[in-house]
């Protein structure tokens, strides 16, 4: 700082940082990172800012404080995708989704997979993994229990990407929502059944499906009740 450089003091504040991770003494190392993050700003430097939020972020994320996470991805991916680096900028809104779904912040979740989707339809790249976000955006929609909506959705996504309606995602989704429009927890068993056979589960899909479930039981269960 005396030197007025303050590409060197942010420096410093990241090894300073780095050695408090290492005690482990995370509290000090966020705010090591904040100092070298408004340095970084300061000084235009907005992709080595973005790289210590995301940081920040990771810290949080091995902590599992995932509101502070997602504060901080989100800060990251919006500076990312300021620089114009979207792969990175995308993989930050992702998280920022995974963990608003497991906070049961559906929507914000919806909104995330549906605008990454859009984005890489027309990436050559990126866009076979557009039925993965559609998929995971129509799971968020199911845990909001309105049948309306999720068909609504599964219609919208058929639309945006012509190419969905022939895969086992979109299948998938239209299965579990005829259960659940049924009041069918059988039903739902099965489809989820059929569908981890051939393409296995990964912890998120199978607890949001599991409160998908749980709330159609209660459901079920209120149904027999209305009818004795």
């Amino acid at each position: 700082m005396q030197l007025d450089s303050k590409h060197e003091a942010a420096a410093a504040y990241v090894d300073a940082a780095n050695a408090y991770k290492k005690k482990p003494d995370s509290q000090a190392a966020v705010r090591m990172m904040i100092m070298a993050i408004q340095m970084f700003e300061d000084i235009g430097r907005l992709s080595m800012a973005a790289k210590h939020y995301k940081d920040i972020a990771d810290i949080y994320e091995k902590e599992e404080d995932y509101p502070k996470a997602m504060e901080y991805y989100d800060k990251a991916a919006d500076l990312y995708s300021g620089e114009n680096v979207d792969s990175t900028s995308n993989q930050c809104k992702l998280k920022v989704a995974q963990y608003a779904a497991q906070l049961e912040q559906y929507d914000k979740a919806i909104a995330i997979y549906e605008a990454i989707a859009k984005h890489s339809m027309n990436n050559n790249l990126l866009k076979y993994s557009v039925k993965g976000y559609l998929l995971n955006a129509g799971l968020c929609q199911l845990c909001g229990n309105d049948d309306i909506k999720v068909e609504n959705a599964i219609q919208y996504y058929q639309e945006l990407d012509p190419t969905f309606s022939g895969t086992r995602e979109c299948k998938f989704l239209q299965d579990l929502a005829a259960a659940t429009a049924e009041v069918d927890v059988d039903k739902f068993t099965d489809v989820v059944k059929e569908f981890d056979s051939m393409s296995r589960l990964d912890q998120w899909k199978t607890t949001l499906l599991l409160r998908a479930k749980n709330a159609l039981k209660n459901k079920e269960q209120n149904d027999d009740e209305d009818l004795t």
